[in-house]
């Protein structure tokens, strides 16, 4: 099994990040923590009293005055910033998510996000078209990743920017980064490009349709509509879209050449394959695949990002089937355990194939209600028990 270990542009945030947790079904169960109103929030990500923190900021004003942040965007900005307990359980509490890229790909290419992603496509074609043309990427590959970071702009984020920066940069686990991004998100509302209560993202600071971060936004962001401001927050994803594009492009995407595609039978001489999960698919990629990685370095999301985007492009699902799971199911039983689980009243949240929380949880459940030893380990034996 790949071991799949999720970054963002360098810098880890989870599954949640790219809208993994955010936008599957229940079969991984995760919670969703970048809804689109700020009144969804749990309470830890609410501002809550804390002297150390208070001291900090006011600290960090010096630094940021000296790294030329206006009094007046310090003032504005600080005012409604808060310490967010919430932020620091999560980023303490991150994973290393070990999954087969059959149950990556089973979330990042599912049904529902190929067919919202082709709709996706053809409601913005022109836009699409428009950018590819400039920046030479592909219009499918754009959709993707927006596909991907935040299920087309379903998922943004809602967590102010500030609060949530400042409070990793006072915590001082990753301080110096944090407190970095915190200065590059002032220098965002110094230029007028947002406001502070639509400087909202995701718990570790990415933002907007894309989910990039302060520092990335300074670097890559564009002004594509051409209103004087890089906008990758509102609803109109034109900005963001374009910036996206801008990235791939600065980072190396050459004009005309795919990512790569699924390799059927013998691969042809000089090409570099890639078999993430043995026995699996095999892909045979291209440069750009490398650039992808540049936005996410990680093997399975460049995969998941090249797929998606074949998918919303028209093609079907990949051919080479996966082989069983450790358990010896594969994913057509797996589905079929979680529909039977939730036919018999144990919820998995869904039938995705992915044995996440939930459905482990379920199983649990049935088998405490038959008398057995509740494992909450999927099998051929238990898919026999529930037929």
């Amino acid at each position: 099994m790949q071991k799949v270990t999720l970054t963002r542009r360098g810098f880890g945030f989870g599954l949640a990040a790219f809208g993994l947790t955010a936008c599957s079904t229940g079969g991984t169960s995760a919670p969703n923590l970048v809804t689109r109103s700020a009144s969804d929030l749990p309470a830890d990500l609410r501002p809550t009293p804390n002297a150390a923190y208070d001291q900090w900021v006011t600290g960090f004003q010096q630094r940021a005055r000296a790294a030329g942040i206006s009094q007046s965007t310090l003032s504005s900005a600080l005012r409604r910033t808060g310490y967010l307990p919430g932020v620091i359980k999560r980023d303490r509490n991150q994973t290393e998510f070990k999954r087969s890229l059959e149950d990556y790909l089973s979330i990042a290419a599912s049904d529902q996000r190929v067919q919202k992603g082709r709709a996706a496509y053809a409601r913005h074609q022109s836009t699409l078209r428009q950018l590819e043309q400039t920046y030479g990427v592909a219009a499918e590959i754009i959709t993707a990743i927006w596909g991907l970071e935040s299920f087309y702009g379903d998922r943004r984020g809602n967590i102010p920017v500030i609060s949530s920066t400042s409070t990793l940069a006072f915590d001082g686990r990753r301080g110096a980064f944090f407190e970095k991004q915190l200065i590059a998100a002032l220098k965002i509302l110094q230029n007028g490009d947002t406001t502070v209560s639509q400087m909202t993202g995701s718990w570790a600071g990415a933002m907007g349709h894309t989910q990039f971060i302060p520092t990335s936004y300074q670097a890559f962001a564009v002004d594509f509509t051409g209103d004087g401001r890089r906008d990758i927050w509102s609803d109109d994803p034109t900005d963001a879209l374009a910036s996206t594009a801008a990235y791939l492009a600065k980072n190396g995407w050459r004009r005309n050449l795919g990512w790569g595609e699924e390799v059927i039978g013998q691969a042809s001489a000089g090409q570099t394959i890639l078999e993430p999960q043995k026995g699996g698919p095999r892909f045979a990629v291209t440069p750009n695949f490398r650039v992808i990685k540049r936005y996410n370095n990680s093997d399975a999301y460049a995969i998941g990002v090249g797929h998606l985007a074949d998918r919303i492009a028209g093609a079907g699902p990949l051919r080479t089937p996966f082989p069983p799971d450790q358990n010896g199911l594969v994913k057509a039983q797996r589905v079929e355990l979680q529909e039977r689980l939730t036919a018999k009243g144990f919820d998995t949240g869904g039938a995705d194939g992915v044995i996440g929380p939930k459905s482990t949880a379920a199983i649990r459940a049935f088998q405490s209600s038959i008398g057995q030893n509740p494992t909450g380990i999927p099998s051929p034996q238990l898919l026999v028990q529930l037929r």
